[in-house]
């Protein structure tokens, strides 16, 4: 079961960090002499899909653990359970 949660995240992260490196290919520079007024003036964020994969990677990673430390506590409480219905059955006889 961990081989396989670990295999999944491991794809996750590697789609996202494939998709942010395809999102920074740099852009085709102009033929020749372009005049700056005929340039469009466009704000741009490059950082974008950078942050955004970070930002998912962080996360995934978070939830992960949180499942994780979920499913721990899950089986302890099972096994303490377990534990005491031996005791309480032990002391009967």
């Amino acid at each position: 079961m961990r081989r396989a949660t670990s295999f999944v995240v491991c794809l996750l992260f590697l789609a996202m960090f494939a998709v942010a490196v395809m999102a920074q290919q740099p852009p085709q520079p102009p033929e020749g002499f372009v005049p700056a007024a005929s340039v469009q003036g466009q704000e741009q964020l490059p950082a974008a899909p950078l942050v955004i994969t970070a930002y998912s990677v962080v996360w995934v990673l978070v939830f992960g653990y949180l499942w994780s430390i979920w499913r721990r506590i899950a089986r302890t409480e099972h096994d303490l359970a377990e534990v005491t219905r031996r005791i309480a059955g032990a002391q009967r006889r």
